[in-house]
């Protein structure tokens, strides 16, 4: 039997933590312990200093010449080549821009291009679990093109759901209910057989688990900027390309900022070559100002160790917390995510043990009071097939192993004193 975790372990794992240090990279407000970077990453020290400098300086001084001397005009491509080296990209192959949901809807529209008319592909499959915009963009695409979209209700199930008149799998990597992971390189490599193409959504993934879009042989991928890579509420997305389908098919929102030539001001529409043609509009320069901070602070773990050092933490992290919930609360809950590391993300979900709460049980009103006292993780309602969730982030750029610990000892205390059965944390806000 492995022997309990005590405290003196956590702050001896601390203690010994190769990352320690980059937890100074961040501002985190005093006695909270943030498990929602799966949501909404944390605030990066150096933001609020660059982007006043880009609003009183480039903006305020400089004026529209910042497009050139501040070097505004080519950001979404100087910061895709940073999101590149995070996601297993080549430089020139990434641009970030717009919102996941619309990078989603220019690469699933290329995508869809791609396969001839006559070829009898009028299908897209997914995952019936999988984040719902990516499901509402599939959708009116799909119905826009005569098309099908197929949602599979168990992962085992899409290797079957491959046939002859697939035209596209599009999936999230890192599920976003219940942190699973798929093998990215194997479910790609099971759709080019079938003649589909593949589409991924790396916004549970990219800043928080490896991810090798060229050695994978993915074909289209999108992903968020204000998760795990830390740009901020709103912060722009990403898209990605295959340099073999880069100038193969243009994307629908042909806008200025996407042309050949952007400032000849001619009538007609030329794409630009490569990813440039995912631009669309002008760019939102202190959004993206933001962003870069955020990715500033994530690749300073390149020289100590990069992705796979901040993937190895975060599997320590999950696995402490996974554990001291079995040590300190065994009958209370049941584990969502999967324990083994292949399979799982960078959160840890958790769903309430008794069948009887499937859903509309406590799981809410306990999320809001561990948030009362300073533990921030999140909540995502259930159904008639998938249960209340428990939602809890670990981002191994600022979080710890005692962070771990007090998380938990908050939980327990929480069960133990039924804090949750407080009518303040039975309100539904708006934003859960």
């Amino acid at each position: 039997m492995t022997p309990p975790i005590t405290l003196d372990d956590c702050r001896r794992l601390d203690a010994h933590d190769p990352l320690r240090a980059l937890r100074d990279l961040f501002i985190l407000p005093e006695g909270v312990i943030y498990l929602d970077g799966n949501s909404l990453g944390v605030l990066p020290t150096s933001a609020p200093a660059r982007i006043a400098e880009a609003v009183t300086q480039e903006w305020g001084t400089g004026l529209i010449r910042s497009w050139n001397e501040a070097r505004w005009f080519d950001l979404p491509q100087r910061l895709g080549d940073q999101v590149a080296r995070l996601i297993g990209a080549a430089p020139g192959e990434v641009v970030c821009t717009d919102s996941t949901s619309v990078n989603l809807y220019k690469v699933l529209f290329a995508a869809l291009s791609a396969q001839k008319k006559d070829s009898g592909r009028t299908v897209v499959v997914s995952e019936r679990s999988n984040f719902p915009t990516d499901l509402y963009i599939a959708e009116s695409l799909c119905r826009e093109r005569g098309m099908t979209l197929k949602l599979v209700d168990d992962p085992s199930e899409i290797p079957a759901a491959l046939t002859k008149d697939v035209a596209v799998l599009m999936l999230t990597h890192v599920n976003y209910r219940t942190g699973a992971m798929h093998d990215m390189a194997a479910l790609t490599k099971r759709a080019h057989d079938a003649g589909a193409l593949a589409v991924w959504d790396l916004a549970h993934s990219a800043g928080a688990v490896p991810v090798a879009l060229n050695d994978a042989d993915a074909d289209f991928a999108i992903g968020c900027g204000y998760k795990y890579l830390n740009g901020g509420p709103g912060a722009p997305a990403f898209a990605w390309v295959n340099a073999r389908h880069a100038d193969a098919w243009t994307q629908p929102l042909s806008g200025w900022w996407g042309h050949a030539a952007p400032f000849a001001f001619t009538p007609g529409y030329r794409p630009a070559p490569g990813v440039g043609r995912y631009l669309c509009g002008t760019q939102p320069i202190l959004s993206l100002t933001a962003l870069g901070c955020g990715l500033d602070a994530m690749l300073a773990a390149e020289p100590l160790g990069g992705m796979q050092a901040l993937r190895t933490k975060s599997l320590a992290l999950t696995d402490a917390f996974i554990a001291l919930v079995e040590q300190r609360c065994p009958e209370q809950f049941a584990l969502v995510t999967p324990r083994e590391h292949a399979q799982r993300g960078s959160q840890v979900c958790l769903r309430m043990a008794d069948p009887g709460q499937r859903i509309g049980g406590p799981a809410y009103a306990i999320v809001q009071a561990l948030i009362a006292r300073g533990v921030i993780g999140d909540f995502r309602a259930g159904d008639e097939q998938m249960p209340d969730i428990l939602r809890f982030g670990f981002t191994p750029l600022y979080l710890g192993f005692e962070d771990v610990w007090n998380a938990v000892g908050n939980l327990a205390q929480v069960l133990e004193e039924e804090e949750y059965r407080r009518p303040e944390f039975n309100t539904r806000n708006a934003v859960t």
